[in-house]
């Protein structure tokens, strides 16, 4: 009896243009095997133009290349049944006053938001109170809590974010990143299942 061969294909990938997908992109390949570097250079796919930039590479099509060519091994595959890959084009920088323009953008609604947050809680009020319960004075602008407030505020955003600019405090991933790669899961599972080219092929046929 003869040892399975294992492949064990990648959920998702993202690689540079190029002619052709080949097995060693999209999988792991183990057993034991006397031609492994002939099975993970097995070409899958042929890039053409009307792929685009996304292509579903499916396991029946490694599975079927396989067997083809090795009638007498086992293929077995493990993980995810689909690999989505990621054509990475060159792009553009963006010029400095978008970027500039977007940025502006983004700071002035973010701090809309603070300020209709605290508008909506009545946060002024609060702070007067609170000055007034601690030194039974009636202040309108009870500073030496505003302004540590203020701080506390951007060095509260920071911690939760935990990044600053390209620096990350620790090796936890932030809500961004975890939201990002919910969306990404999301988005590649949806590819796998309306963008299988083998899978359309097999129902026109």
């Amino acid at each position: 009896m003869t040892t399975p061969i294992y492949v064990r294909m990648k959920q998702s990938i993202r690689i540079p243009v190029k002619e052709e997908i080949r097995l060693y992109d999209v999988a792991k390949v183990t057993g034991t095997l006397l031609k492994k570097q002939t099975i993970e250079n097995m070409i899958l796919h042929r890039i053409k133009a009307e792929d685009k930039n996304i292509i579903v590479i499916d396991s029946y099509s490694i599975v079927d290349q396989i067997v083809t060519r090795f009638p007498e091994r086992e293929v077995e595959i493990l993980g995810p049944n689909q690999c989505v890959v990621h054509i990475e084009r060159k792009k553009k920088k963006p010029p400095l006053l978008v970027v500039l323009f977007i940025w502006l953008l983004l700071f002035i609604g973010a701090a809309m938001a603070i300020m209709n947050f605290h508008y909506d809680v009545a946060m002024e009020s609060v702070q007067q109170k609170l000055h007034y319960m601690l030194t039974g004075e009636e202040e309108k602008h009870p500073l030496w809590i505003q302004v540590p407030y203020s701080v506390g505020l951007g060095i509260g955003m920071i911690l939760f974010f935990n990044h600053w600019f390209s620096k990350k405090f620790n090796e936890e991933p932030n809500p961004m990143e975890i939201e990002v790669f919910k969306y990404q899961e999301d988005l590649d599972h949806y590819v796998a299942i309306h963008e299988n080219k083998v899978e359309q092929k097999d129902e026109d046929s």
